[in-house]
């Protein structure tokens, strides 16, 4: 009995210690430095998107797309980071159409054509200029 109490108090005494440590731990990862892409404030980052490239009436690739947005006005900046779902539903939306009836899989797809219809969403969704669309990458992935 007296070794099933020690046993006992010892994965207490193990319990409250786990928690302690684990916290240490998060403070020395709350000191690292964040990644960040770029040193400006202004700069907001958008995961790529991807559409798929029709070849008559099958998919034969995907169009990806590496984007993000240069917002020096604070208060659009925060009104951008809070409506990213429906700007990044709007841009794929938009790249889902341009992707079916612009993209052919033996050509590059036009950029300057993608960055201008990607500026004229992003103004229309946020209801006013201000908010300049940076493409990063535009990739190609054909599968026949």
């Amino acid at each position: 009995m007296r070794s099933v109490r020690l046993i006992a108090a010892a994965a207490l005494a193990l319990a409250l210690g786990v928690p302690a440590r684990a916290a240490d731990d998060g403070d020395k990862d709350s000191k690292k430095p964040k990644h960040k892409v770029t040193q400006s404030d202004s700069y907001i980052e958008i995961d790529p998107m991807y559409a798929s490239i029709l070849d008559g009436d099958r998919p034969v690739g995907m169009l990806m797309i590496g984007v993000g947005l240069d917002v020096p006005d604070a208060k659009l900046r925060d009104e951008a980071v809070h409506a990213m779902p429906v700007l990044r539903d709007a841009f794929v939306r938009n790249l889902m159409s341009f992707s079916t009836t612009a993209v052919r899989p033996e050509r590059q797809p036009d950029v300057a054509l993608i960055a201008s219809r990607l500026q004229a969403v992003a103004d229309r969704a946020l209801g006013r200029k201000g908010a300049r669309v940076l493409l990063a990458q535009v990739a190609l992935r054909i599968t026949k």
